[in-house]
């Protein structure tokens, strides 16, 4: 009796270690992990694959990928390739005390046996979360390489989020612009619409609203091309009229040349 009342009290402390650790935040887990090494993942969105090393691809479809990156140099495996998987992200931090001074992210393959702490994985959401919020420190050297993974998760929409970096004048130029460029590939009307609402933003900074024209340009021709030619049309700004210009050239959209015969031949 003694024995299983002593069994039922241990059980019950380990039901809430484990509930108090399962409510910390992925931010607060980072935080108490010891200097060093520290890893987690995540499930990937339809669509991105990577080589488990220096390669992510995505937005991919019958074997064809419409963008990749190569985020590392790699030549230690020059002789021998890695087949792709789709997932998961794989993120690894480098902490010293409260900051993170490096952070690295990886698609597919499997952790090397090392002494890193690994957190296992999370949901996409903790991840996002944490990884945004970790963009928003501007005095962390990984904040600006904190969005790309973010975009990578499955099942989250972040563009919200990312507006309300690109608008916040408290963060630096290069993080800004860098939400700015991820949310010209944001899917979805609602995205086009922050990025014009952004160029018309006359408060902004300049170079976020270049940014968000050229970020306007790489979106499906029926929602930038209108956008472009609007601003082509109506910024007050003679410089960003003209970056809109200039990628509507690009596009080779009849609209376009119908509004480069409207510009040369009006009085």
């Amino acid at each position: 009796m003694t024995i299983r009342a002593s069994c039922v009290v241990r059980g019950a402390w380990l039901l809430v270690f484990a509930t108090s650790a399962t409510a910390q935040t992925l931010e607060q887990r980072v935080a108490r992990a010891p200097d060093g090494a520290v890893r987690f993942s995540y499930a990937a969105r339809p669509g991105v694959y990577g080589n488990g090393r220096n390669v992510i691809s995505w937005n991919c479809r019958n074997g064809n990928c419409s963008n990749q990156v190569e985020n590392y140099r790699d030549t230690d495996h020059d002789d021998w390739s890695t087949p792709c998987d789709s997932g998961p992200v794989r993120i690894a931090l480098t902490k010293r005390g409260s900051a993170i001074t490096e952070l690295r992210a990886y698609v597919g393959g499997q952790w090397r046996s090392t002494t890193a702490t690994d957190l296992g994985m999370v949901s996409t959401r903790e991840a996002t979360t944490y990884l945004l919020a970790l963009a928003r420190q501007d005095n962390s050297p990984a904040a600006k390489k904190a969005i790309f993974p973010a975009m990578l998760a499955d099942s989250v929409t972040l563009w919200p989020e990312l507006l309300k970096i690109a608008k916040d004048a408290n963060i630096s130029r290069k993080v800004r612009s860098g939400a700015v460029f991820w949310l010209g590939h944001a899917a979805g009307e609602a995205a086009t619409k922050g990025l014009t609402d952004l160029v018309d933003d006359g408060g902004a900074d300049r170079d976020v609203r270049e940014t968000a024209v050229f970020a306007l340009s790489q979106r499906p021709k029926d929602e930038g091309v209108p956008a472009l030619i609007r601003i082509a049309r109506q910024n007050p700004d003679p410089e960003l009229r003209r970056k809109a210009i200039f990628w509507l050239g690009q596009s080779e959209d009849p609209r376009a040349i119908s509004l480069f015969e409207e510009l040369l031949t009006k009085p």
